[in-house]
């Protein structure tokens, strides 16, 4: 080779070269970093070109990152491995340099023939485990000679391009990694809160903002504390200043208790809750992970409320004998129906008066079936069945621990009543102290619990029932008078059974045909004889005791005809004396004193052949097929008293 076709590498002041491409180099990153030096490159070592790639193992090709060929830049050039002098770069991971005749080396390389080249020399970009990056080479149209100060000085920058690669590719994996965090964090369903040192928030997820009712804007940089009610304010910053104090690997804990938050609008609500720390800078840091648990919270009590509801409604269904209908066509009994459907489709207060086993029950449920609230819960409380010392908690019921033996919360009457019709049967047994808390529940629609601070509101339509007579009660002092005309706002009397004549053969019969039924057995229709011997009994208990007297009668039935030897009272005792009959009737008329004198003595005879036990098996109650509480109340009524 001549001195005139000698390459410049020959006379290459290295000095001079690295300086240019450090001047070049020094200022940039990325990729202003690799085309600036590439084209210092090709300009030092004075090649035609140079060129830098990233390596695509996937698919075995190289990608341009910055490619300077005859003083302009190639864009977007990508090209195939295999078949080209990069791929031993690549391959065997070590400087390859083809000085001369580089077409003779790869003869089918288009790329080779179309730029004309002759030589090339190429080093690997290594991450520091060694793996394959990319490539750096220049290219030359002219031959290029082996110089070992032109391939340590070509080395040097191989090594510092190696080393940009490798930050933007730990730089691309730190925006990676942060994106997905940013991802994971605003697609959590709970609340992130990020504080600083003084618990303003820096950060908020789209979780918080749903939450708390409010933008990102509006909430970070200001004290976290504004979403906070005092005790958990104090809270939170007691924990905070825990998480200080522990060394590194435990600074977070479970919130026990969660904290209560106020929402932008003033809503409070409870959320469970998670802190932790964690420093950068040297400044610390708090994340607080919140759950809005007022939803569960109110699906829980709904699932408890509906639990105790259906307990509920299965001992009313073991009560009930499907004599939903009201059976009757005397003029009595017609205007009670008539009162039913005029005060149903409101919301007034009805009070049922009448005497025990008149069916007040019946018509409470009637009036509940033609309101507005038919879908709705009717819950019967029996006021005189439950003991005084529990009848509060029944009523409103209880929070756990608010008195020996409140191993629960557990939902009162009123509150599965919500929305429906609550039915207080024996509604004069009220105690004196409940009847206050009575009252202001009709007046204002809310109570507290017992052991609770927190007042519920309830929407419920109120129907009390009572054969008590209520003016007297109020005149000796035993129930309130406010009370009583809050109640009083549409009063229903039920009459009698012996005001109801023609309708007793028509209750028989269907009690008839339903015990039949029941038991299996075929009776013929009631006989004018059966028929005579009914309404000429003064029926004390009234309906209930009718319904008693023909189950007996069905028990007690031979050959297909129904046998009230055994069933009717006046059939196994003497009967009364009869009162004179008005000229032009037919039926036996008594007093109500006498009807009374006949119920004290069937009351009396029930209990002296029971030794005066009045439920259990063995009881009274039983014997007579009566509620104990009902009984009881009638042996006080009636005046009763053992000798």
């Amino acid at each position: 080779m001549t001195m005139a076709n000698q390459h410049p590498l020959h006379n290459l002041d290295v000095d001079a070269a690295l300086r240019t491409i450090l001047e070049g180099t020094s200022a940039e990153t990325g990729a202003q970093f690799f085309a600036s030096l590439v084209k210092n490159l090709s300009q030092a070592l004075n090649t035609c070109g140079a060129w830098v790639t990233q390596y695509i193992e996937e698919c075995r090709r190289l990608e341009a990152l910055a490619f300077w060929f005859n003083g302009q830049w190639i864009h977007d050039f990508e090209m195939e491995l295999e078949g080209t002098p990069c791929e031993a770069v690549i391959q065997q991971a070590r400087l390859v340099h083809f000085p001369d005749n580089l077409l003779g080396f790869y003869p089918n390389n288009p790329n080779i023939k179309a730029l004309g080249l002759c030589s090339y020399m190429g080093v690997p970009l290594l991450d520091l485990n060694g793996k394959i990056l990319g490539h750096l080479a220049v290219l030359d149209t002219r031959p290029m000679p082996e110089a070992p100060r032109t391939l340590a000085l070509f080395q040097i920058f191989a090594n510092r391009a190696a080393a940009e690669l490798r930050r933007l590719w730990a730089e691309a994996k730190v925006q990676e990694r942060e994106e997905k965090l940013s991802r994971l964090v605003d697609s959590a369903l709970d609340a992130i809160i990020e504080l600083d040192r003084h618990l303003k928030v820096t950060r908020v997820n789209p979780a918080a903002e749903k939450v708390f009712d409010c933008a990102t804007g509006d909430i970070v940089g200001r004290e976290f504390s504004r979403y906070l009610c005092p005790e958990a304010i104090e809270k939170l910053v007691r924990l905070a200043a825990n998480l200080d104090l522990r060394p590194e690997g435990q600074r977070y804990l479970w919130i026990p208790g969660g904290l209560k938050a106020t929402c932008a609008h003033g809503k409070e609500f409870t959320a469970e809750a998670t802190l932790s720390r964690f420093e950068m800078q040297r400044e610390p840091f708090y994340t607080l992970i919140l759950r809005n648990v007022n939803e569960r919270l109110e699906a829980e009590q709904r699932i408890r409320s509906l639990t105790v509801e259906a307990e509920y409604l299965k001992e009313e269904l073991k009560e009930l004998h499907n004599f939903d209908e009201i059976i009757g066509q005397s003029a009595p009994i017609r205007r009670v129906l008539h009162d039913v459907q005029e005060v149903a489709q409101t919301d007034a207060t009805v009070l049922i008066l009448g005497e025990t086993g008149t069916g007040k029950e019946l018509i409470a449920r009637a009036i509940h079936l033609g309101s507005r609230r038919p879908d709705k819960p009717l819950i019967k409380v029996n006021c005189a069945a439950i003991p005084a010392t529990l009848m509060e908690s029944e009523f409103f019921g209880h929070e756990q621990g608010a008195f020996t033996g409140a191993t629960r919360k557990r939902e009162g009457r009123f509150a599965l009543a919500h929305r429906g019709t609550i039915f207080l049967d024996e509604v004069g047994d009220l105690p004196v102290d409940l009847q206050a808390k009575l009252l202001r529940v009709i007046q204002e629609g809310e109570f507290e619990p017992v052991g609770s601070s927190q007042t519920r509101k309830v929407d419920i339509r109120i129907v009390a029932a009572t054969n008590r007579d209520l003016r007297q009660a109020v005149r000796e002092g035993k129930f309130r008078e406010d009370l009583y005309y809050r109640l009083n706002v549409f009063p229903i009397e039920m009459p009698p059974l012996r005001e109801r004549g023609e309708d007793i053969s028509l209750l028989a019969s269907f009690f008839v045909n339903w015990y039949a039924q029941r038991m299996g057995r075929l009776l013929g229709p009631l006989s004018e004889e059966s028929i005579r011997r009914l309404q000429g009994y003064s029926w004390p208990g009234n309906v209930r005791e009718l319904q008693n007297v023909i189950e007996r009668a069905v028990i007690t039935s031979r050959n297909g005809q129904l046998n009230l030897d055994r069933a009717l009272p006046e059939s196994r005792t003497d009967a009364p004396t009869d009162r004179p009959v008005p000229a032009g009737t037919s039926e036996m008329v008594r007093t109500a004193k006498e009807m009374e004198e006949l119920e004290r003595e069937n009351l009396m005879a029930a209990l002296t052949r029971t030794g005066w036990q009045v439920a259990g098996d063995s009881g009274a109650a039983k014997l007579l097929d009566m509620k104990p509480t009902t009984l009881s109340s009638r042996i006080k009524a009636l005046g009763i008293k053992r000798n």
